[in-house]
């Protein structure tokens, strides 16, 4: 289970979340309103090495390779 990194639109704060998948749904600690996904920070592949061409984007990713 990642965590991953969310930003609120309703409240601008930003928070961290242990998901199940990174396509879960996750609500904002502090108002509730849906978050979204925060691409900010290093990437790093599956191997844990950081990847140079990853988007951080899993779902329109060739690969880590």
């Amino acid at each position: 289970m990642p965590v991953l990194q969310y930003r609120c639109d309703k409240c601008n704060k930003d928070f961290e979340e242990l998901v199940k998948s990174h396509d879960c749904p996750v609500r904002c600690p502090d108002c509730g309103a849906l978050a979204k996904r925060s691409w900010s920070g290093e990437i790093l592949s599956a191997t844990g090495k950081q990847s140079k061409k990853c988007s951080g984007n899993c779902k329109t990713c060739g690969g880590c390779r």
